[in-house]
């Protein structure tokens, strides 16, 4: 059964916490990209109690089935620029793989992942024409390590959970081999931090996107998934930065109950272990442990946080497909949450009547033969 665990410690954020404009500026530089759509999906609105049900479809970012790339593109980018002492001259990416070639030499990318913050991680290392080692945990889909593969990259199964990847990554980090993480340890932190300002040009298209629909103020509450809570710390830092607790719409954070590092971290007050093994179809959020960065940003400013089991993933997956938008089990999981709460929690979280949600669902299908298995069909 799903647990909820509400937080009463949320704080002020500094204004200092909310990126500026460069990273989107940076994105619209890229070549491929495109703000992704904003769906208003009444059939599932009405399931769930709740007045409107918006879904900012994060199902394909340049060419790849997830919001990742945002990150991964954003960091590598600050990662090079910290090696070159600024910024280059540049328009694509062969200019950038050719400035990174002629100044730095042979460069390797290295991630720990689930799934599709690797495949983001070599997509980029493609890209720039670089080298890509990518760590998965044992068990990961072979669909997702054949899309990593697909990148040109060497994928390296981990005996062990994805925290095993992280350290395993951690461990090939040196001059040449540059460690591209979503998630941090003591003495490293920047990479982390520039994967969360990459994923704040996900809010700043909601800024636009959200102008037909009351705006922000619109808006009653926002469902995040939370991996290690860096998504999550992006999320904080657009709608709370620089304001009160309690201003702007409610965050709620979503993760699967075998595998809850954030809400654990939330209720202990500070970052402890899930121990694994963590085996939800969930698997870009089967994280046992929380970013040591992402946490205090987590803690201040999200209201609460739900677990949910696979089952209710599930049917959030055919809620979703019924309604038009094939998604992956992560892209699923913030409807999940939004059932979850309705049908356990109504009590201690209620929702305002003819409530305004919206959820960011952040993946495509990753997991093809599962999405048949789970719908019936196969992803369109």
């Amino acid at each position: 059964m799903g647990r909820l665990l509400v937080n009463h410690r949320t704080a002020p954020v500094p204004a200092s916490a909310r990126p500026g404009p460069e990273v989107l500026a940076f994105h619209r530089r890229l070549a491929g990209y495109a703000p992704t759509q904003l769906v208003d999906l009444p059939a599932v609105a009405a399931t769930t109690g709740v007045g409107r049900l918006l879904v900012k479809a994060e199902v394909e970012r340049f060419g790849l089935p997830a919001f990742k790339a945002l990150g991964a593109a954003w960091a590598t980018y600050r990662i090079l620029c910290a090696q070159l002492g600024g910024e280059p001259e540049w328009s694509t990416w062969d200019d950038l793989a050719t400035v990174a070639a002629d100044r730095l030499g042979p460069l390797r990318l290295v991630a720990a992942t689930d799934g599709n913050h690797g495949r983001a991680v070599a997509h980029v290392a493609r890209n720039l024409r670089l080298a890509a080692t990518i760590l998965v945990p044992d068990g990961t889909a072979q669909a997702r390590i054949d899309g990593i593969a697909s990148e040109d990259a060497e994928v390296v199964v981990v005996d062990g959970t994805y925290d095993d990847a992280v350290a395993a990554s951690a461990a090939l980090a040196s001059p040449r081999d540059l460690v591209v993480s979503d998630t941090s340890w003591p003495g490293y932190e920047d990479p982390p931090r520039w994967v969360i300002e990459g994923y704040s040009t996900i809010f700043a298209e909601l800024d636009d996107q959200l102008g037909t629909h009351g705006g922000w103020a619109g808006v009653d509450i926002v469902i995040v998934p939370l991996g290690v809570g860096a998504f999550g710390a992006a999320a904080v830092a657009h709608l709370r930065a620089g304001g009160e607790p309690g201003d702007g719409p409610m965050l709620l954070g979503v993760e699967p109950d075998s595998a809850a590092c954030c809400l654990a971290a939330l209720e202990a007050g500070h970052v402890v272990e899930v121990p694994g093994p963590h085996r939800s179809i969930m698997a870009g959020l089967n994280c046992g442990l929380a970013s040591m960065l992402a946490f205090p940003t987590l803690a201040a400013g999200f209201d609460a946080i739900v677990t949910i089991d696979d089952d209710r993933c599930r049917d959030a997956i055919r809620a979703l497909a019924a309604a038009g938008l094939d998604a992956g089990e992560c892209g699923a999981a913030g409807v999940a949450a939004l059932v979850e709460l309705a049908a356990r929690h109504a009590d201690a979280f209620p929702l305002p009547g003819g409530a305004t949600v919206l959820v960011i669902a952040t993946e495509g299908v990753t997991d093809p033969a599962n999405f048949e298995a789970v719908v019936g069909r196969p992803p369109r």
